[in-house]
């Protein structure tokens, strides 16, 4: 039986589309249902349905169907993860199974025969079907299986002796244990995730993935503990690190290309009470998409941050916590004023991203080559723009601020919790007033909220008394929305990040303030007078139309309590 013939026997493909699938997926297998869906040639669930009601078999929508997860403990486990198999009930006696593959039903008889129970097939989504595996059983259960039948007694090696490394280094190289690696990597990439934790604790290894901003716990199956040193080793080789230090904390990269993707992967090995922690950063090279317009800013934060960005000189300063997207918009401005006639260097620590037509320095404190260090050899290149990566201390402020007075633009970064706060953080550093008035023009602090969903967001009435006494009650017309849950943002209720920002210009009572050396709330009110929008207000936007929900708002600003007097 072929399923492309069943889907144009019933109207859902065309006779084109059916040689388009023999083409690339063979004849009578579940692989010309993913191949159809894959093309866009039918919906999922459509074509499902169609093929299990030719064959005789029910569809079950696994994302809507209670699955009781007792079944696993008497299930074969070789058979779920070969097979892509997953128990769903138990029915008058009888154990219901969902499988993929309609076209193969050997495997049913196999768990028949392993269990004594009569098996009722039922077809599923084969991304579901995994999606349970991986929830349940947890990333990597079929290598750790693996894994424990072929190795009987695997003890952790904590010592460093020459013997003790090699047995760590060859267990790391096993193909197992490469193999396991790679699934959670894998799967962290596959998850939109830009961090993974590897944690050691008392009662075993935990793994997190930082998704849209948020830590979420990993499943694995308990027995991952037992391959914590040579999960730890494997890395280390990647990222070719010294795999015998256990006392020192260690910095490496790695590259891996997935699927014709370049992945930039950042790895820091720290010592800890239960063994060694380790934090992946993912630089995801083909999803980044450095594009201003698309960042969140609204209109007019967009135009007036657009023209900042022509200025001939002066500094422009992006600041916020660590994850805020400070680098992203950094690129982004860098892009959008990239033109043959002008020039742009760049000193960073590290180069997360290479960019078209921009020279870039990667910073090496270790060698001396510093932000300040390499800033005064920039100067003799010649450049219009320079990027600092971070202004750190006294020395590179001096050497930023010398540069713009010289007529170049200088982009850089601070840690402030408000935009505000930059003006007074440079002058604790040691700068004169006089010079972070005369230089500094404008600063643009940020933030990152997740985006809901659009297929699952959900629509509400809020009570009065539930909004903060900050918001807006006066603009809201509507209704606000919240998080739900659904197959396609992995039931979390969001989708992707994009920006709040609170962009401050340095008008002539912003320089007065800085000069005088006024405290962070006199300028903020100042500029609060002259219409700026802080954080939270633009949140609030956000909010209101729908893009975000009021609790992401909350959990990345603080309220404007001190904001006495609004400006309309």
């Amino acid at each position: 039986m072929d399923a492309g013939e069943i889907l144009l026997r019933r109207g859902l493909i065309s006779p084109r589309q059916l040689e388009q699938l023999r083409r690339v997926a063979p004849e009578g297998t579940a692989a010309q249902i993913e191949k159809a869906v894959e093309l866009g040639f039918v919906d999922e669930d459509t074509a499902l349905r169609a093929i299990g009601d030719e064959v005789g078999l029910d569809y079950v929508d696994l994302a809507s169907t209670p699955v009781d997860l007792s079944l696993l403990k008497s299930f074969p486990t070789r058979l779920i993860h070969r097979e892509t198999l997953f128990p769903v009930r138990r029915d008058n006696g009888q154990l219901v199974v969902a499988t993929a593959d309609p076209f193969d039903l050997y495997p049913i008889d196999e768990v028949s025969a392993t269990t004594g129970l009569s098996v009722v097939p039922v077809l599923s989504s084969r991304r579901e079907i995994e999606r349970l595996i991986k929830t349940h059983l947890g990333v990597g259960s079929e290598t750790v299986d693996g894994l424990l039948q072929s190795m009987e007694d695997v003890e952790l090696l904590s010592g460093v002796d020459e013997q003790g490394v090699q047995e760590l280094t060859d267990q790391a190289q096993e193909a197992s244990v490469i193999k396991l690696v790679n699934e959670i990597l894998m799967e962290a990439i596959q998850s939109r995730a830009s961090d993974v934790h590897i944690e050691p604790q008392a009662d075993g290894l935990t793994v997190r993935y930082r998704i849209d901003g948020v830590l979420q716990i990993q499943p694995m199956p308990p027995e991952i503990s037992r391959f914590q040193a040579a999960i730890i080793s494997r890395l280390k080789i990647m990222s070719r690190l010294n795999i015998a230090e256990k006392r020192l904390p260690q910095d490496g990269r790695m590259k891996l290309k997935i699927q014709g993707r370049e992945i930039d992967v950042r790895v820091s090995v720290i010592p800890m009470v239960h063994g060694e922690g380790v934090c992946l950063r993912i630089l995801d090279k083909g999803s980044m998409k450095f594009d201003l317009k698309t960042l969140g800013m609204e209109e007019d934060t967009y135009q007036t941050f657009r023209e900042l960005i022509e200025l001939p000189h002066g500094i422009i300063l992006v600041t916020g916590p660590t994850g805020s997207g400070k680098t992203t918009t950094l690129y982004s401005a860098l892009l959008e004023i990239n033109k043959p006639d002008i020039k742009i260097i760049t000193t960073e620590d590290p180069v997360e991203y290479q960019l078209p037509g921009i020279n870039q320095i990667q910073v090496h404190s270790k060698i001396g080559l510093t932000f300040a260090h390499s800033l005064r050899s920039i100067l003799r290149h010649d450049p219009d723009v320079i990027l600092i990566g971070e202004i750190r201390d006294l020395e590179t402020a001096e050497n930023a601020i010398q540069a713009s007075l010289t007529g170049h633009l200088v982009f850089s970064t601070l840690h402030t919790n408000d935009a505000a706060g930059a003006y007074t953080r440079l002058i604790d550093m040691g700068v004169e007033p006089f010079l972070v008035a005369s230089t500094v023009e404008a600063v643009m602090a940020q933030r990152l909220v997740r985006r809901l969903c659009l297929d699952c967001r959900q629509a509400f009435e809020p009570h009065r008394d539930d909004l903060p006494p900050d918001f807006p009650h006066e603009k809201l017309s509507g209704p606000l929305f919240r998080a739900v849950g659904c197959r396609k943002c992995r039931n979390t209720g969001f989708s992707g990040r994009m920006g709040i920002y609170e962009l401050l210009v340095t008008d002539e009572r912003i320089r007065q303030l800085a000069h005088d050396s006024a405290s962070t709330w006199e300028l903020k009110q100042a500029a609060v007078d002259a219409g700026m929008r802080t954080l939270r207000d633009d949140g609030w936007i956000k909010v209101l139309r729908g893009d975000t929900a009021l609790e992401e708002v909350l959990r990345v600003t603080k309220g404007d309590r001190l904001m006495v007097r609004r400006s309309a």
